[in-house]
């Protein structure tokens, strides 16, 4: 299997990192986090500009193309600087539901808008009792005259603070639906907070909120199928910006370690250190090999292998993740929990990371289930 890059993914690589070093230095992410928004709304048209919302779609998807390989280069690059910029929620995972599950119509407007960076839009799917568990959504939505009443929470929303529209999962009589709530919307209610990691994340309230049908998102109950792939999508984003932090904290600490002196000798030249980002290094070339997996299972036609292959890198990837910046800490000491200083930002990105999306023995579990399956 050829691994290589297209000149294509290569120069949108490169480009990536190029911006990235020239216009994210720490301080800067330090200042828009302290912001309205949490991030710069103009680099967020920089992003569109450069046509980064729409790498990972088709060209019938007002994309430019690509997949799931092009938004993991970005997401690695992202990860090397801890970009807050909402890439994750709202170029991948609301994207790649809209793709699944929205009409021509709804495409053209919304799908559209998202790719020209002119709209911000967030799924809203997660409840505090999912667990990854995508299936078990317990807010509702009953029938009225006009079209459906909403009652429910939702939790943890990536990018819901800032999101312009809200894509909202809920329970019908037929099962899951998807529906489309504008962000103002009477009977919202959304509850900004700050992550660990510092980024901003939304609870929902949902109170009798009023839709129309023209509100739904593709046919009442057939919803899940598509919230999973865009959910597999979003997990493998995430890990791919988890590669980017482990990568830079190995070296970042490389560095450190080949300046810092104790002794009268630099500490590169301990051997129990030595070992120690051996380790590290070892880490995160298989936790990019990892990567490369579960970028293939995107593509299977099974959805339960796919699942399968999303957790096998989940697991592996997310808990090398807190392993690799954990130990990044520990070699650089004291400064290595400081908030003015990076190293300990890669580390918090890494527990969310790894808790997100479902824990690791969920996704233990259903690996195991497929497995057992696959060898009957």
């Amino acid at each position: 299997m050829d691994f290589s890059l297209t000149e294509e993914q290569a120069a949108l690589k490169e480009s990536a990192r190029r911006l990235c070093e020239r216009d994210y230095g720490f301080e800067r992410r330090r200042h828009q986090l302290r912001g309205a928004d949490g991030f710069s709304r103009d680099l967020w048209k920089t992003f569109a500009e450069l046509g980064w919302l729409g790498a990972g779609l088709a060209e019938d998807d007002f994309g430019y193309g690509g997949g799931p390989v092009e938004t993991a280069l970005l997401q690695e690059e992202f990860g090397r600087v801890l970009v807050v910029e909402p890439y994750l929620s709202c170029a991948i995972i609301a994207a790649r539901a809209l793709v699944a599950l929205a009409e021509p119509a709804r495409k053209e407007t919304l799908l559209a808008a998202l790719v020209a960076g002119e709209t911000l839009v967030a799924l809203a799917h997660n409840e505090t009792g999912l667990r990854g568990d995508d299936s078990a959504v317990t807010t509702r939505a009953e029938p009225d005259a006009d079209g459906w009443r909403l009652n429910g929470r939702k939790a943890f929303v990536l990018g819901g603070p800032s999101a312009d529209v809200l894509l909202v999962s809920a329970r019908t009589a037929r099962g899951v639906t998807l529906f489309e709530v504008p962000a103002d919307a009477d009977g919202l209610e959304v509850i900004a907070y700050h992550a660990v990691d510092g980024r901003r994340v939304a609870d929902l309230v949902l109170t009798d909120l009023a839709l129309s049908d023209a509100a739904r998102i593709g046919p009442e109950g057939g919803a899940l199928a598509g919230i999973e792939l865009a959910v597999d999508h979003g997990v493998i984003g995430l890990m791919a910006e988890c590669v980017g932090a482990m990568d830079a904290a190995l070296w970042l600490t490389r560095d450190y370690l080949s300046t810092r002196k104790q002794f009268g000798v630099t500490l590169n030249t301990f051997q129990a250190l030595q070992h120690r980002m051996a380790d590290m290094l070892v880490e995160t070339e298989l936790a990019r090999s990892m990567l490369l997996r579960g970028i293939a299972a995107l593509s299977e036609p099974d959805p339960e292998a796919r699942r399968a292959g999303v957790s096998a890198a989940k697991v592996q990837i997310a808990e090398a993740a807190v392993k690799v910046t954990g130990e990044a800490i520990q070699m650089h000491g004291g400064i290595g929990v400081t908030e003015e200083y990076v190293v300990g930002h890669f580390y918090k990105r890494a527990v969310l990371a790894r808790g997100l999306f479902g824990p690791t023995d969920l996704h233990l579990e259903r690996f195991a289930a497929w497995s057992r399956k696959a060898v009957a």
